[in-house]
C-alpha cells in the first residue's frame, strides 16, 4: 500500500526538460536498502512497512556516508532517516569510556527523550549503548553512562557542554554528527555552544543537518561544516500540508476565557499554546478547577515533572496540555488533532513549528489561532508569512459555530483537585489574566473601573463572611 506522503519526494536534482517525462525512479523499500538484517526485523516487528518520504528520500545518501541536509517538517519521519544510517554506520564498533562514537543534537530535553525512546529499539537489535545527555536530571547518571561507555549520545547542547568541561566526554572519536531542529537551536541561543561542539568533533566525520526552515544561523552552519552535502527537501512547510485545516477565530475579549474553556473540554485531546508561564499555570488551575483534565508544560517546571506531564498526555490520563512555546518542536503525540494558539504567535517560524504538533505523517488536524479584533491585521501579517491562508470566522461561546469548528463543549463544572465547583464562564466582564493580553493588545480605561468593580464585590463577599460568623 502505498503510504499518502509518498509522492513529496524532492531529490535536490533540477527538473529535466524536453517533450517527455523522465520514468520515475523506482520505489525505495527498507529491504531494497543495504540495511542490517537485525534492523530489517526490528522495522517488520515494529509495523514500520515502507519508508516516509524523507527516508525514502535521504536513506541512501545518507548509508553512503554523505552529508546531508534535509528540510523537513516535523512529523515527517526525520528520526528514522538520520537513525538508521547512523545506526548502520556504527554498528560492529565499540565506544571506550567517555568518548562515544555518534553524536545527536536536539534543542530540547522532550526531543532527546523522544528521539533516545524511537531510536532505542533498533540501537539494541545492533547491541549499540545509547546515552541521553540533558539538563535537569541528575548529572552523575549520565557521568555514569558515559564511563562504561556509549557508542551513540543524544545530547541537548548545554548540559554536554557541561560534561566536556568536566571532563567526563570528549568527542575526537565522533564520525557521525546530526543536528535535529538546527533552527531552534539557533533560535535558542545554542549556536555558539554548537559551533564549539562541531569544533571538537572528527573532522572528517560525517556530518548530517535535519531543519524545518533553514534561515541565515544554520546557513552559516551548513556552509562551515557540511562537505558538498546532499539537499533534500520534503514537505517544507505548514502551509503546503493538506491535511492541515488553519482557523483564525474572532472573539469577543471579555468571552476569550469561555472560549478557551469550552475548547479545551472537547473530546479528544488538544494542545494549547500560551506566550507565558505564568499564563500557562493560571489556566491550567483554572480547566482542572472546571472538570478538565489538563496539565502545564514549561521551562519553569523540573524534568521529571515535564517527564511525567507528557507521559500522562501521550497515555490518555490528561487530556488537554497546556504549554509555553518548549513543546512547539519536536514533540510526537498519536492522534493529536487539534493545536489552539490561545496567544497567537508573532513570529511565522513558531507558527509552523505549533502547527507542526497536528497532521502528522499523514494525518489530520486543525490548527486554531484566537483573535482579539485589534490583533487581527498583525496576525494576518505572521500568518502569511508562515505561507498559510487561514478560515476567518468570528465566534463566541456556546455557539454551534465553535463546536463545529473545534469539538468545543460545555465543561462539567465538577473540580478534579477539590475545592468548589467553577461556573461555566460566559461572557464575563474581567477577561482571563493571560489571556487576551498578547502583545500589543491593551486593556485601556475599562481597566481600572473593572478593578474598582472587583474590590467592591471583594469587600461585600468579605463583610457577609462577617455577618455569618457572627451570627
Amino acid at each position: 500500500m502505498k503510504h499518502p506522503n509518498d509522492s513529496g519526494i524532492a531529490h535536490g536534482s533540477p527538473a529535466q526538460s524536453g517533450a517527455t517525462a523522465p520514468a520515475p525512479p523506482p520505489a525505495v523499500t527498507f529491504a531494497g536498502l543495504e540495511l542490517p538484517t537485525e534492523l530489517l526485523r526490528t522495522l517488520s516487528e515494529l509495523g514500520v512497512r515502507e519508508p516516509f518520504p524523507i527516508q525514502a528520500a535521504t536513506l541512501p545518501d545518507a548509508l553512503e556516508g554523505r552529508d546531508i541536509l534535509g528540510r523537513g517538517r516535523t512529523g515527517s519521519g526525520k528520526t528514522l532517516a538520520f537513525g538508521l544510517p547512523l545506526l548502520t554506520r556504527t554498528a560492529g564498533r565499540r565506544a571506550e569510556p567517555k568518548q562515544p562514537l555518534a553524536l545527536i543534537l536536539v534543542p530540547t530535553r522532550e526531543l532527546a527523550q523522544q528521539v533516545t525512546q524511537a531510536l532505542a529499539p533498533y540501537a539494541e537489535a545492533l547491541r549499540l549503548r545509547i546515552a541521553t545527555v540533558v539538563g535537569g536530571t541528575p548529572i552523575g547518571r549520565q557521568v555514569a553512562a558515559l564511563r562504561q561507555g556509549a557508542e551513540v549520545v543524544v545530547a541537548t547542547p548545554g548540559r554536554l557542554h557541561d560534561l566536556i568541561e568536566r571532563n567526563a566526554c570528549r568527542l575526537g572519536r565522533v564520525r557521525i554528527t546530526v543536528l535535529d531542529e538546527a533552527d531552534q537551536m539557533g533560535d535558542m541561543g545554542f549556536l555558539p555552544q554548537v559551533v564549539d561542539l562541531l569544533d571538537q568533533v572528527h573532522p572528517d566525520g560525517q556530518r548530517m543537518l535535519f531543519s524545518a526552515t533553514l534561515d541565515r544561523d544554520v546557513d552559516q552552519l551548513v556552509r562551515r561544516y557540511l562537505h558538498d552535502p546532499v539537499v533534500h527537501s520534503v514537505d517544507p512547510s505548514a502551509g503546503t500540508v493538506t491535511t492541515m485545516e488553519h482557523h483564525v477565530l474572532v472573539v469577543h475579549g471579555p468571552d476569550r476565557y469561555a472560549v478557551t474553556t469550552e475548547i479545551a473540554a472537547r473530546d479528544g485531546r488538544v494542545l494549547l499554546f500560551l506566550d507565558t508561564k505564568h499564563a500557562v499555570d493560571q489556566l491550567t488551575r483554572h480547566l482542572r478547577a472546571s472538570g478538565v483534565h489538563a496539565g502545564a508544560l514549561h521551562s519553569g517546571k523540573s524534568q521529571p515533572q515535564r517527564t511525567r506531564t507528557l507521559t500522562q498526555f501521550k497515555n490518555g490520563h490528561i487530556t488537554v496540555l497546556v504549554a509555553t512555546n518548549v513543546a512547539a518542536r519536536g514533540l510526537h503525540v498519536d492522534d493529536l488533532d487539534l493545536v489552539v494558539n490561545v496567544d497567537p504567535p508573532t513570529d511565522p517560524k513558531d507558527y509552523v513549528h505549533r502547527a507542526g504538533r497536528t497532521a502528522r505523517a499523514g494525518e489530520s488536524g486543525s490548527v486554531v489561532t484566537l483573535v482579539l479584533a485589534g490583533q487581527r491585521r498583525e496576525t494576518s501579517r505572521m500568518m502569511a508569512g508562515a505561507g498559510i491562508e487561514p478560515t476567518v470566522t468570528k465566534v463566541r461561546s456556546g455557539e454551534a459555530e465553535l463546536s463545529r469548528i473545534t469539538g468545543a463543549k460545555t465543561p462539567s463544572g465538577l473540580p478534579l483537585d477539590g475545592g468548589p465547583a467553577v461556573p461555566r464562564p460566559k461572557n464575563t466582564n474581567a477577561p482571563f489574566r493571560g489571556l487576551g493580553t498578547s502583545k500589543g493588545t491593551s486593556h485601556g480605561a475599562g481597566g481600572k473601573s473593572r478593578k474598582a468593580g472587583e474590590a467592591r464585590k471583594l469587600a461585600e463577599a468579605r463583610r457577609a463572611a462577617l455577618v455569618r460568623r457572627n451570627g
